[in-house]
């Protein structure tokens, strides 16, 4: 039986919320059927107070042994590095992040927070927050360093997500807590590959939107792509959205919202200025930022030539029942 703790830092509970709805496998299923027991956690421990205390002291001294440490929300220092904002046990809920990695066998951060400081980071960041081992992109930026390793030998297994979809986590940690974590493989952001080496487009049902460039600037549209007037970011985003589907049936670009990214180092984009959120940055015309792997030469003489090759069923609404 694999022991898991799970805390929150700088969070708004909603990865929380997100894994109590996790179906393949479930929470309960974590418990029952893969043999993982939960230490403690904020919205199931029966724990409160002084008892808490004692299952991270005991944790801490090695007389219960932490195979899987979980932390949600962003590392707190503020004020001036100490860590003062964020209390939890009597101390710096910072410290004992600290002493908890050092002694778990792996280390998973959940949320865009928890992996690279996400909204409590941008720009004044008045809580100093960062991610475990991230600061954004900077490797360097987070409580515990470039060079941390677990007990078992890895780096820490970032979920980012804002939030994480809840069939991510059980499944990595059924993989973790089921000796499986060797065949996992990280890219540099030290995400799973098996959910983030393809795009929030790959599978979207308005790639050939994408691809003739017919745009819609409405919301919630059954046609139309989202990239081209209202900022989405599906064509950049390393992300399974559109493969392994929210509440099994959607996901943001099927209702016709924008992805906003969030998978990613650098949410919330352009820390929320003004002007930016649902709202495609050009210059000239051209997006400042690219569909990956396309230049904007390249984009200016494809969208040209997808326009003018638009057939007349591509402005069509083909989703009628």
């Amino acid at each position: 039986m694999a022991n898991l703790l799970w805390l929150q830092g700088g969070a708004c509970s909603g990865n929380t919320m997100s894994f109590l709805n996790a179906e393949e496998p479930s929470a309960c299923d974590l418990v029952t059927d893969f043999g993982i027991n939960i230490l403690w956690q904020p919205s199931l421990g029966l724990e409160l107070g002084d008892q808490v205390q004692e299952i991270l002291k005991k944790c801490v001294s090695g007389e219960i042994e932490l195979d899987i440490f979980v932390f949600e929300g962003s590392i707190v220092n503020a004020p001036d590095g100490t860590g003062s904002w964020n209390r939890f046990g009597g101390r710096p809920m910072k410290e004992w992040v600290k002493e908890l990695c050092d002694v778990a066998q792996f280390v998973v951060a959940i949320g865009d927070c928890a992996t690279y400081g996400g909204i409590p980071a941008m720009a004044p960041n008045p809580s100093e927050s960062t991610g475990l081992q991230f600061l954004k992109r900077d490797h360097d930026g987070g409580l515990l360093g470039k060079e941390y390793r677990s007990k078992a030998g890895l780096p820490v297994i970032n979920i980012p997500g804002c939030p994480a979809h809840p069939d991510w986590v059980t499944q990595i940690l059924v993989a973790v807590a089921s000796g499986r974590a060797g065949d996992l493989t990280l890219d540099e952001f030290q995400r799973p590959k098996t959910f983030f080496s393809s795009f929030t487009q790959t599978g979207c049902t308005r790639n050939m939107h994408f691809a003739y460039k017919v745009s819609t600037t409405a919301f919630g549209q059954r046609k139309g792509c989202l990239f081209y007037d209202l900022g989405c970011r599906g064509p950049m985003t390393h992300s399974p959205c559109n493969r392994i589907l929210w509440n099994r049936q959607s996901s943001k670009t099927r209702a016709g919202m924008p992805c906003l990214g969030c998978t990613e180092p650098e949410f919330p984009f352009f820390d929320l200025a003004p002007g930016t959120v649902f709202k495609t940055q050009t210059v000239m015309g051209v997006p400042k930022d690219m569909p990956t792997g396309v230049d904007k030469k390249g984009y200016m003489k494809l969208t040209a030539a997808a326009k003018g090759a638009s057939p007349a069923w591509a402005e069509e609404d083909i989703f009628v029942v």
